[in-house]
């Protein structure tokens, strides 16, 4: 079979002379030797032919198969006597592949091209694969081409290795885009780079903008250089782990300064170092947003550490408190490290008389409001009491619950400070007379308007009012008739030039000025001073309870005031609401609003302190009216 399936591969020569007898029998002997050759060089190649995978077939001109080794012998299920010398028809091919074959044969034949291509084929056994072949032709001793010889591979396990890495890359691609990773090569035995277009931005490059291991060392930071180039030896170093992870600040070609952090692998072959894949991606934002957060932290530690009041955070969820400023062991009396952090163990700190009211406010907080209150301290340390006023306030997390609380404590106990409050309308001059005050031992505070003042008078320390008449007299003249107005007792001392007239003296004093001081001079400021403070300081009390009531309820706005007397006067909402022509439903907001700036837990609580500030039930005989109606 292997001489008749393969005589094309070898001819005998054409005898055209009649040989001698000794030359026939010469001739006769070397025509046997050829045979005998051909048809084991014939038997050599169709073992060879049938030991491979591919498919090797050929075609004469009559465009049937001349020859089908094994292996196609097998994809069509035939014998070669079965196979051998039919057409692409008569195998049943689909015509217009039959036709793109037959072209290719007939091309063959006429040009003696060779062609190669690539198709989708079901063989009569069932196999279906895309098929690569390879066909050209084969030439006779006289140059004629005699067959078209073709080879074919079965390329599915290549398509699908390809087709696997093609969406193998798309995914790479894909996530390299959404993080924004560049991905860079490294040669290391030639130190050529290969960058794509992210990382040339990283440095500030164009796209296309060539790259070497000088554009490279020339966009780093020069105080990172050097520790960049000592990562690269020691991710080059056979003995290491080949692993490269850096972060190191990059100064573009565009002059601006990025974060780069990156990482990458060395590939080793006989013990050196012979390519480089690496990542980077640029963390600039995120550096920054560290960097400022640092910054507020670092602020925030500075204005714990320093404040007088004591800044506390706690975790509502555990019953804990996670953190407390140094001003905790001024006011408690202990350090820090010893204080209690469970709520459970602090509120034994409270007087027993204000836990119920300290744990309902807690409670407001972390059920989201801000509440403020006071309550008395029984100090650890020595078992004194203090008064403190804590501003608790929820901490939100990003979906808006609350995560933590959070407050700041004021201690409200009467020190043995005297203070000092400036009204000045210049700022230089309200400078001066600060510093001359606190030369003589007062702690001095300036307010540049009577407003500032005002505002803030009801929540000040005891302490001494200095009026500066020498400057805008008519407004500074109204912080004496505002005090009186809001039941807050502060001692005033106006103090004016030499030369004034006596209007303005008498005007003072009757506002409610203790003593009028005329200053001649700078020089004489200090003397002038320190007399008149000393009594006007004498004249200071401390603030009582009922006073602290009248400086809270002196903070509420008129509309509710109005409904604090309302509810003194024993009205309920519908009553109070027919009044004020307001709706029940917001005389119970407003209601609600006074118990939290009062810190009343009930409402008998809230008329104590009404009662105890001077909030005395109206004569309006119509209020009994409307209670019945």
């Amino acid at each position: 079979m292997a001489d008749r399936r393969l005589g094309f591969l070898g001819r005998a020569d054409d005898m055209t002379e009649a040989p001698t007898p000794m030359a026939t029998s010469n001739l006769t002997d070397r025509n046997e030797i050829a045979d005998a050759a051909q048809v084991s060089r014939a038997r050599f190649l169709e073992a060879n032919l049938s030991s491979i995978p591919d498919y090797v077939y050929a075609f004469d001109r009559q465009r049937r198969f001349a020859y089908a080794n094994p292996a196609m012998l097998a994809l069509f299920g035939l014998s070669a006597p079965q196979m051998l010398g039919r057409t692409f028809e008569d195998l049943d091919y689909p015509l217009d592949l039959a036709d793109l074959m037959n072209g290719h044969i007939d091309r063959i034949f006429a040009e003696g091209v060779t062609i190669e291509d690539e198709v989708f084929f079901r063989s009569p056994t069932g196999h279906a694969a895309y098929f690569a072949y390879l066909w050209g032709p084969v030439r006779g001793e006289d140059g004629t081409i005699d067959l078209v010889v073709g080879v074919s591979r079965d390329t599915s396990e290549r398509r699908a290795m390809e087709e696997a890495l093609r969406k193998s890359e798309a995914r790479l691609r894909a996530a390299t885009d959404l993080v924004g990773i560049g991905i860079y090569a490294w040669d290391p035995v030639t130190g050529a780079l290969d960058w794509d277009e992210r990382l040339r931005a990283m440095w500030g490059l164009p796209i296309d903008a060539p790259v070497d291991m000088e554009v490279y060392e020339a966009g780093i930071h020069p105080d990172d250089l050097p520790l960049v180039r000592q990562a690269i030896a020691a991710c080059i170093d056979p003995a290491g782990s080949g692993l490269y992870n850096l972060e190191y600040r990059v100064i573009g070609r565009d002059g601006v300064l990025r974060h780069i952090a990156t990482a990458g692998r060395t590939t080793f072959a006989q013990g050196r170092a012979i390519g480089f894949v690496g990542a980077a991606i640029e963390v600039t934002t995120q550096r920054r947003a560290e960097a400022a957060i640092r910054a507020s932290e670092a602020q925030f530690r500075s204005f714990a550490a320093n404040t007088s009041n004591l800044i506390w955070i706690g975790d509502p969820a555990a019953g804990t408190i996670t953190y407390r400023s140094a001003a905790f062991e001024r006011i408690w009396g202990i350090a820090i490290e010893e204080g209690a952090n469970e709520l459970s163990q602090w509120i034994k700190d409270v007087h027993p008389d204000d836990r119920a009211h300290v744990e309902h406010a807690l409670a407001t907080v972390a059920a989201g409001d801000v509440a403020q209150f006071e309550y008395r301290l029984i100090r650890p340390s020595d078992g004194s009491i203090r008064w403190l006023r804590d501003t608790s306030f929820p901490i939100l997390d990003d979906s808006g619950s609350v995560a933590q609380i959070g407050g700041i404590v004021e201690d409200l106990t009467q020190e043995d400070v005297h203070h000092v409050y400036i009204v000045s309308g210049r700022a230089a001059e309200a400078r001066k007379l600060a510093n001359v005050i606190r030369g003589l031992g007062y702690r001095a505070r300036t307010f540049e308007n009577a407003a500032a003042l005002i505002d803030i008078a009801s929540v000040l320390a005891p302490g001494c009012v200095v009026l500066d008449l020498r400057i805008h007299k008519d407004e500074v003249l109204t912080v004496p008739r505002e005090l009186k107005a809001r039941s807050i007792t502060l001692p005033i001392l106006a103090l004016d030039r030499a030369g004034a007239d006596v209007d303005t003296a008498v005007a003072a004093m009757k506002a409610g000025a203790l003593d009028y001081v005329i200053v001649k001079d700078d020089a004489s400021l200090a003397a002038s001073l320190a007399g008149a403070i000393a009594e006007c300081q004498g004249s200071v009390r401390p603030t009582t309870r009922d006073e602290n009531a009248g400086a809270r309820i002196a903070r509420l706005t008129p509309r509710e005031r109005e409904v604090l007397i309302g509810l003194v006067d024993g009205g309920t909402n519908k009553v109070i609401g027919q009044k004020l022509g307001i709706s029940p439903r917001t005389v119970e907001l407003h209601r609600a609003q006074v118990m939290n700036r009062l810190n009343a837990a009930s409402l008998t609580e809230l008329l104590q302190i009404a009662l105890a500030a001077g909030v005395a039930p109206s004569a309006d005989e119509n209020w009994a009216k409307r209670k019945s109606t």
